[in-house]
Parts: structure tokens; sequence; C-alpha cells
């Protein structure tokens, strides 16, 4: 079998196999990062218009696994899935369109088929959904509708929303401000890992809003946030710094490698 100019040792599944069964397997190739088995095993079935197949060989062609990066076939390969309902595949196509790759880059198209994925439940194209509209980056942002898939996603685990839903909280974007719900926020998010729940929690402990002002803690919950990448820990980090002693900032040092369990989320 040949794809793109590479050929593949593996047959093309007989028509006595199940579908669900090749499905099965072309996903277990995958998982074992098997990539041409499974490439092998989801063309005939992509062509055949199976959704789940088109969405497996879309993102090998996506990310050059198994076969040469195609990000324009892949894209095509997406498209196919997610006009069929697939909602990985309509938040992939989304993300897609957002980064302007295999398809022209719009924001338009990615709220479209990120909106599509988030009413079938999809928690991340949810949290997507949610940062696009609150994005101020040539539009007006929308904080009510945004919020409420912050929510959404927030309900399924996903700590990005549960950070963006303190912010809008701590910054009166949608609704009313209060500190003590935004910590409760970001301790949930930063509980979970997430960078910048991290590095807002070490700044409300830094200005002691919303929680007791501890500028040791502050510093062990922005280095935590710097180690995970956060951008706002950079801004936030010299300021908490200048106020430490040199014993101060060990212990803060010490903390931070003990967080999140020093201060889990209640």
């Amino acid at each position: 079998m040949k794809l793109l100019g590479l050929t593949f040792g593996r047959d093309k599944p007989t028509q006595a196999s199940p579908v669900a069964d090749q499905l099965r397997e072309a996903g277990a190739f995958f998982a074992a990062e098997e990539y041409e088995a499974a490439i092998a095993m989801w063309l005939p079935l992509a062509q055949a218009e199976q959704s789940e197949a088109q969405h497996g060989l879309a993102t090998c062609l996506m990310q050059g696994l198994g076969a040469p990066a195609d990000q324009a076939t892949g894209a095509k390969w997406l498209l196919a899935a997610a006009v069929q309902g697939h909602a990985s595949a309509q938040r992939d196509i989304a993300e897609a369109y957002l980064k302007g790759e295999g398809v022209p880059q719009s924001d338009v198209d990615a709220e479209q088929w990120y909106r599509r994925a988030a009413e079938q439940g999809d928690g991340a194209a949810q949290d997507m959904l949610s940062w696009l509209l609150a994005n101020e980056d040539g539009r007006t942002p929308d904080y009510t509708e945004s919020l409420k898939w912050a929510r959404a996603a927030a309900d399924q685990g996903i700590p990005a929303s549960m950070t963006r839903i303190g912010l809008f909280h701590h910054n009166a974007l949608g609704v009313t401000r209060d500190p003590n719900v935004a910590i409760a926020w970001w301790r949930k998010a930063a509980a979970l890992g997430d960078a910048d729940g991290q590095a807002m929690l070490g700044a409300a402990h830094h200005i002691g809003q919303g929680v007791p002002q501890d500028r040791v803690k502050a510093y062990a919950w922005l280095m935590r946030a710097r180690w995970g990448g956060s951008k706002l820990a950079e801004r936030f980090l010299s300021p908490v710094f200048a106020t430490l002693s040199p014993a101060e900032i060990e212990a803060g040092k010490d903390l931070a490698r003990r967080l999140p369990e020093a201060e889990a989320a209640p």
C-alpha cells in the first residue's frame, strides 16, 4: 500500500473485519507509536468516510508521524471528520485555523469550529472558545459568554479555565469583583499545575488580597509558576524578590519544591 509516496507493509483490512475492530486496532498501533501501521489501517477507512479514521490520519499528517508532514492534506481530512460531527476533529481544525496550519489563518473559522466542539461537551474546546471570546486583540470581548464556557470547561477539570474565572472575578469582568472567589479558583488551578494560576496566587499573597500577606509564600508560588513557563510570573517576581532577605529567599525556594502539596485546594 502506498500513501504519499511511502509503501507500508500491511494490506488493506479485510471486508470481513468489523469497522469498530479495525478502528480499535489502528488506535492501538497509534498508542504504541507504530504510526505507519496505524496509517495503513486508517487510510481505507478514512476514504470510506469513517470520521474516527479521518481524524487519526489527519493527526499523523499534521504532525509528521509515520509519514512526511503534510498539513494541507491533514487539514482536509480534519475538515472531513469535523463536518461529520467528530468533536476532536472540530477542535483540531479550529486550532489549525487559529494558527494558520494547513488552512488560511482565521479567528472567525477557529471560533466557529471551537463552538461546535464545545457544544458537544469537549472541555478543551470550551476552554479555547472562552479564551477567544475574552480576547481583546481586534475584537470586543464577550465576558459573559466567555465566563459561561470557562465554567463549563472548569466543571470538566480544565485548570486554565479555572484561572480565567479567577481573573474575571478579580478584575470584575462580566461579574461583580470578589477577590475571595478569585482566590478560590486560583487555588484550584494552582493545585492542578496551571502555571498562570500559580502566578496569580503568588501575586495575591504578595499584596495580601483575598489571602493573608505572605511574601515567602508569594515567592514560592511565583517560582513554581516560572518553572511551569508562566509569563505572568516574570512580571511579578522582581518586586517580590526585592522585599526578601537571603534567608526568606531560601525558604521560598524550599517551599516552592513542596507546592502544591503544601497548600492544596480546599
